[in-house]
């Protein structure tokens, strides 16, 4: 669906830089290719472009999932990504305190250290 695809790669700039994303879509193989058809119409189309909650809440809502299913990587893309979600740092704080409480402290603990280093370099303009 063109539609999809379109809103999916609006919302996916919009919410993790251009720069990012134009990074991913560099592998145009029918196999890489098609991973990022999916992300982008899947994801980025479908759940991030609905307007029921604002990318805020829905940045809150991943970061939470993220930790507490101990996806690291995505974790800090996504830390990274409130940037432009305008999640900001004490929000962060309050998702992570949940992910303690309902997936353990020992997942939200690494969060927490993932999230911090991330918060210092983009303090930093890195």
């Amino acid at each position: 669906m063109a539609d999809r695809s379109e809103q999916g790669m609006a919302t996916r700039r919009k919410v993790l830089g251009a720069e990012y994303v134009d990074s991913k879509l560099t592998d145009t193989s029918s196999y890489g290719g098609a991973f990022q058809e999916f992300v982008t119409e899947g994801a980025w189309g479908t759940v991030w472009s609905r307007p029921q909650i604002s990318h805020r809440e829905r940045s809150m809502v991943t970061l939470a999932l993220l930790a507490g299913l101990g996806n690291f990587e995505e974790l800090a893309l996504h830390t990274r990504a409130t940037a432009n979600t305008g999640a900001t740092p004490e929000d962060i704080l309050e998702v992570m305190l949940h992910v303690a409480v309902y997936a353990g402290v020992p997942r939200a603990n690494h969060a927490m250290k993932v999230v911090k280093e991330v918060l210092a370099e983009m303090e930093d303009g890195n």
